[in-house]
Formats: C-alpha cells, structure tokens, sequence
C-alpha cells in the first residue's frame, strides 16, 4: 500500500534485515560470495556483514544494477544516478572483483576504479549432446502438452504410437527422418533487454522464403522461460498464422533444459545488454552443447560469439531472417555452414565452470591465506 517510492523504500528496508540477520546467524564464513546484479541492499549489507565476522568480501560483477534499472526509468534518472554511485562505492569496498568479460574489467577500472579479475562465464557438466534415444524421451514427454512436438501425418504416412515430430522409434532403435522440422531455440526471461519481437519478424521473413519457393525445412520454434512480458510477446504470437512455422513457448524442467538444447539445431540468443559489457549465459548453456547460435550484436559479444566460427552476429530481423535461410538451405544433410559451426564447437573444447573456477578464482583466494 501507499505510493511506489514508499514501497520501494520499505521493501529494501526488509530485505536489509533479514538478509543481515541471516548473515551474522550462519557459522562464520572465511569468505563471501556476492553476485551483482542485484546489488541493492546485499552489497551494502554483505559489506557490513563481513566486517562484523572478518570475512572476505568478493563481489562478481555480471552487469550493473544501474544500467538495468536505466532500461525503465532511462540514464539520467536521479534514482539511477544514486545506484550507480552506490554501486561504485560498495564495489571499492569489497577485497576482490569478479567479471564476466575483458570489456567489463576494463570499464570497472576506468570509470570506478576498481581492479576486477576476468572470470568468464562456462557451462556446468551436464549442457552437453544429447544422445538420440534421450532425444526421443523428451520429444514424446513435450509432446503431451505441446502440439508442435507431436508428429504431422501426410496422406498415405503410416500412424505410430512411438513417433514425435522430429524422431520415431523403430523397433528397438531411434531414428531421426531426413523430412523432419528443424528444431529452433532461444530462452529468456521476458525482460526489456530482449525484444522478441525481431524474432517473430524474422520467423515471418523464413515464412515468405518458404512460399517463395525456396526450399527450406518447417521450423518449430521453441522459446522457454517465464517473465513479466511473456503474456505480451504470447498475444503478438496468437496473432500470426504461419503455415511452415510453429512456435511454442513452454517452461521447462530443470533437468529438461539441457537436454533441449543437446537436441536443437540451432540456438538464437535476442539479449542486449544494459551495459553492454556482459555476455548472455544462454549462449555459454548452448556452445556446451555444441550447439550453434545466431545472436544479436552489442558492444562485447565477440568474446564469445566468432562471427562466421561458432555462430552468426546479426543486427535486425531481415538479417536474421536470411541467416535462417541460408542455415537451413539443404537441412539436415551434413554439408553446410550449420554442421561446421558445431564441428567447431567440439573441438575447442571450452573448460567447464569446475575448471575455470579452479584455474581462476582458487589461486586469488590463495593469495589471502
């Protein structure tokens, strides 16, 4: 009740205690582990929290909270300009800084002067190819709920009971058709930094290639995750009628989202950055399964995205739209751009999140023993 800043105010209050109270109950911890964003109150409370115990205080820079914040009230909102100043103060404060990108690190030094370790980003274990029977499993278990997983009988197409979209078993193997829709991804959390419309506008570009003539598979877009504007981005989906296109937008399982993206032919990653420094972790998720991705530039994104490599940069849905043409030109014969980017993708063997943290972050904690 009362107006937003009252709120506001009161809910940060709350939070400030009992994530204090919290603190200073747990057995005392040698170190403190801080993710920013978000950073209001627990920067300011992790900070007050490890003086009280004599921990050490590492905050890992993601993004800022202020640059998030400025997506909704714009830059030069006094609210903003007080988050970035608090954001400068309590990251000076804490005994070490983590980053996500060399661009981050660099821009933590000259604007706040902060000395940050580069720690990127990797996948955990399990985002790896998904074998093709586990395949099979998932396909049959989404085709319960979802219409574009459940197969598509033509005239004179024998019916099956053990059959999905992409995949059929046959006796006791699994088989992949050469007719099947190619399988695209993206995730998000429904948020400002990601405008799904370019999309849904490129989805419509592929749709006219089709019936232009060119031949190119039907494509079922899958988009998981949950957030303040999928109800919003659901309507402008309802609203178009493809023929060759089909897109479901289902929230996933935990375990299942590994395995959805070990199954895709294709990722597409629509996050830009607040800040233009930090690198969307759906992309890290996707190359661990060696899957290719096409995603939408900003500043620092070719510290991870190799244009032409690993995956394609494009800038507006009409680039997009031809990027899914030529990828899908011939699909899902073995030759072509799409089966090189993956081939790519297994054999440079990026280290795991287990491995960069030991190489990386162990060796900074040793240093304070």
């Amino acid at each position: 009740v009362g107006p937003k800043l009252f709120q506001y105010v009161l809910k940060v209050f709350l939070q400030s205690v009992q994530l204090l109270y919290t603190l200073l109950r747990i057995e005392q911890p040698s170190y403190i582990l801080l993710q920013n964003p978000p950073g209001l109150p627990s920067m300011a409370v992790a900070r007050l929290a490890a003086l009280c115990r004599g921990s050490t205080l590492i905050v890992d820079w993601h993004n800022y909270g202020y640059s998030v914040l400025g997506l909704r009230h714009g830059r030069s909102h006094p609210l903003v300009l007080l988050a970035r100043w608090y954001e400068k103060l309590f990251g000076r404060l804490s005994d070490y800084n983590l980053c996500v990108t060399d661009a981050m690190r660099r821009d933590l030094w000259v604007n706040f002067r902060i000395k940050a370790v580069t720690l990127y980003d990797r996948p955990a274990s399990h985002f790896k190819e998904t074998p093709l029977d586990l395949q099979h499993s998932l396909y049959m278990k989404l085709a319960e709920d979802y219409e574009p997983f459940r197969p598509r009988y033509r005239s004179g197409a024998r019916a099956g009971a053990d059959r999905s979209a992409f995949t059929r078993r046959d006796g006791g193997r699994v088989l992949s058709p050469g007719d099947r829709p190619a399988l695209l991804v993206s995730s998000t959390s429904w948020t400002e930094d990601e405008d799904f419309s370019v999309l849904l506008r490129a989805l419509e570009g592929y749709e006219r290639f089709v019936e232009e003539g060119a031949e190119l598979p039907a494509v079922v877009c899958v988009i998981t995750g949950k957030g303040p504007l999928k109800d919003y981005y659901n309507g402008l989906i309802q609203k178009l009628h493809f023929k060759h296109v089909q897109i479901c937008t289902p929230w996933l399982e935990a375990e299942d989202y590994p395995l959805l993206l070990g199954s895709a032919d294709l990722g597409v990653c629509l996050h830009k950055s607040s800040s233009g420094l930090d690198l969307p972790m759906k992309v890290v998720d996707m190359f661990g399964c060696c899957l290719p991705v096409c995603a939408i530039h900003f500043e620092c994104l070719h510290e991870l995205v190799r244009h032409n490599e690993n995956g394609l940069i494009f800038r507006d849905s009409q680039e997009l739209a031809e990027q899914l043409k030529m990828l899908f030109l011939d699909f899902p014969t073995p030759e072509g751009k799409l089966q090189r980017f993956r081939e790519n993708l297994r054999a440079s063997r990026q280290p795991r999140w287990e491995q960069s943290w030991e190489q990386t972050v162990l060796p900074l904690l040793g240093s304070r023993e």
